[in-house]
């Protein structure tokens, strides 16, 4: 990894003697951490010089960028109002993969981009299918603001099909997985109380980390959800659970339930730091912070919730996602349901295991007819 690529990366020795790397230009600085030349440092830097050539700080080099190519793109997205009216955790969401798309291919003209070239920026990323499906959303929504702009006539990414992901996505926990949870972190653990929280109220991260006393309005938890929040979040009203309000009862008042040792709100992403080292300490893997989510929705489907009243829950906006979250859990039911109605069926002849002989009764009348 050499230094040149990366020329507002400047080392420095924090308090205990480490060396770290903060990006530094003309009196704009951030942190990009310890470990130079890694992915959490390249998309630090990535986010960092995003930010830099954002609206309002055109920063150095900005009056270099040649019209009509993705970087430029890139620009005029960061200003439209589209971008603007994203939450602040989808801008940092979205702008680490357009970053590192726009560090590749920066300098190529809109214009010329083609349905094969896409596949072929795609096909990079094909052993990371989940990955390479959230760059074609990035790219999608950079050529929409393309076509806006009236630099193309239609989109290529949207021609191309997404890759297929095998898996389910975030590994939903059960209740082995829970029980082992609780067993290493207490009651009284940060740990506990976060895991209680996100698993009887459904919420994911960033949401998570912004409830607090002010969201308990007549012995329910209210909040909009954050995702939703361009169509004035979804509103979320849920009883709570007699085992959370037990975790919730002795917390203080004036500060969030997942506070930090200062008080203050936590960060979605320090959330799911935390988290990933909560669930090693206890074996657990595959164990993350959005399988709570999922998980709550298994319980409620298992205990007989419909799927709307589960979206009531959870905040879904759509059935498809509810059933996506929730499908193991009810195919499981189902099946339970189907054969217990074919082992209480009252007539036993009619069982399937019954078939042969029936099939054999029918052959000898059919051969009695013939005879005759």
């Amino acid at each position: 990894m050499k230094p040149s690529r990366f020329p507002k990366a400047k080392p420095y020795r924090d308090r205990h003697g480490r060396t770290r790397w903060r990006f530094r230009h003309r009196g704009f600085a951030r942190e990009l951490g310890t470990d130079f030349g890694s992915d959490h440092f390249k998309r630090r830097y990535a986010e960092a010089e995003a930010e830099l050539m954002g609206p309002g700080r055109a920063g150095a080099g900005a009056d270099r960028t040649i019209p009509g190519t993705l970087s430029d793109l890139v620009i005029s997205y960061y200003k439209s109002p589209e971008w603007r009216g994203l939450s602040e955790s989808s801008k940092r969401t979205y702008r680490g993969p357009i970053e590192r798309l726009r560090v590749q291919h920066g300098d190529k003209r809109i214009a010329t981009l083609e349905r094969r070239h896409v596949m072929a920026i795609l096909a990079q990323k094909a052993d990371t299918p989940a990955a390479a499906n959230n760059l074609r959303k990035r790219l999608a929504q950079l050529l929409d603001h393309a076509i806006a702009l009236d630099w193309i006539k239609a989109n290529p990414a949207r021609l191309v099909k997404p890759y297929r992901i095998e898996s389910g996505g975030f590994h939903t926990w059960d209740e082995g997985e829970i029980a082992r949870f609780f067993e290493v972190h207490e009651p009284g653990t940060l740990a506990h109380r976060a895991v209680t929280l996100m698993l009887y109220t459904g919420a994911a991260r960033v949401d998570a980390v912004k409830l607090g006393p002010w969201n308990i309005k007549g012995g329910r938890i209210e909040y909009r959800r954050q995702k939703t929040i361009r169509s004035n979040g979804q509103l979320v009203s849920i009883p709570i659970h007699e085992d959370l309000a037990e975790v919730l009862a002795s917390l203080c008042d004036d500060r969030p339930f997942l506070a930090t040792a200062y008080g203050k709100s936590r960060s979605p992403e320090g959330l799911g730091n935390s988290m990933r080292a909560w669930c090693d300490k206890a074996g657990l893997a595959t164990c993350a912070a959005h399988g709570l989510r999922k998980a709550c929705a298994r319980r409620l489907a298992e205990a007989g919730a419909t799927a709307h009243e589960i979206m009531a829950v959870t905040g879904h906006k759509t059935l498809a996602e509810v059933q996506r979250y929730t499908e193991s859990a009810m195919r499981e039911g189902l099946a339970d349901q189907a054969f217990a109605k074919l082992i209480s069926r009252p007539n036993r002849e009619q069982t399937v295991v019954n078939l042969p002989r029936r099939f054999a009764k029918n052959h000898t009348q059919e051969a009695e007819k013939k005879g005759k």
